[in-house]
């Protein structure tokens, strides 16, 4: 982890905020250097490389758009289980019962193909269809870890809080919200890198992700080897670099409570 790389004299907010920087830098710098790295290479792979690196981008913007539509998505879907009206927490409870229970290739071929057909007009281009389908995806499992986080705050934090005069909402976002959000930080950030590999099912419908290049490729030089294998160390690049900066961000809130 790259928190180990910096001086210990230095607070769990600087060492956090350096590790975040330089993640995020490490993965500018990658993401630049892709394609003429992956020039050098013999072929197939370095006539490619440009679609390499243009399949990787658009990989990576897949996960950040659908990973930010979840968070919105499963903290309103966490909210609406723990609310008072019973009709909230039932459209809540079948909207995650129903994603979770199938496959996300069926979700994205349905939002795809079948959305269309069910609301007419309505014809979304391969890459948003992917987002929506990816985000109510991502959004059914943040929700349950969002709940999960916001039912192991103990009651008397409320109560205590309440007895000093505080507010519904100020007892929520000042109080409930902040500790529920850090018990919840690892599962949803297991989701966000899920959400990198998952990603790669978008090619059933045409997204010009990491995954369609590499079957291009693949399937037009009949050299499955070489090019599969450079892009599972793509996805593998990504998914550490992603790692790191997550990294960061559970050390910034210090959820082992380890701080000192």
């Amino acid at each position: 982890m790259l928190v180990a790389l910096w001086p210990q004299r230095w607070s769990r907010q600087q060492r956090s905020n350096a590790t975040l920087i330089s993640a995020l830098v490490l993965m500018v710098v990658a993401l630049a250097a892709l394609g003429r790295l992956l020039s050098f290479l013999p072929e197939p792979i370095g006539s490619n490389a440009q679609a390499f690196s243009a399949g990787a981008r658009t990989t990576l913007w897949l996960t950040l758009v659908s990973g930010t539509l979840g968070l919105l998505l499963g903290t309103s879907a966490a909210l609406a289980r723990t609310a008072r009206w019973r009709a909230l927490r039932w459209v809540a409870s079948f909207y995650i019962w129903a994603i979770r229970g199938t496959p996300l290739l069926v979700q994205i071929l349905f939002v795809y193909f079948a959305l269309p057909a069910l609301v007419p007009g309505l014809n979304l281009p391969d890459f948003a269809a992917a987002v929506v389908a990816l985000s109510l995806n991502v959004g059914a499992y943040n929700s349950e870890a969002i709940r999960a986080g916001l039912l192991a705050v103990p009651r008397g934090q409320t109560e205590a809080a309440r007895a000093l005069g505080l507010g519904h909402a100020h007892v929520f976002f000042d109080v409930v919200f902040p500790q529920a959000f850090k018990i919840s930080l690892p599962p949803l950030v297991s989701n966000f890198v899920a959400l990198l590999k998952d990603s790669s099912l978008a090619y059933a419908i045409g997204v010009v992700e990491l995954t369609n290049v590499g079957n291009r490729i693949q399937s037009a030089t009949f050299q499955p080897i070489a090019t599969l294998s450079t892009v599972a160390v793509t996805y593998l690049l990504l998914t550490t670099l992603v790692t790191q900066i997550s990294n960061a961000i559970e050390y910034r809130f210090d959820v082992e409570g380890r701080s000192k």
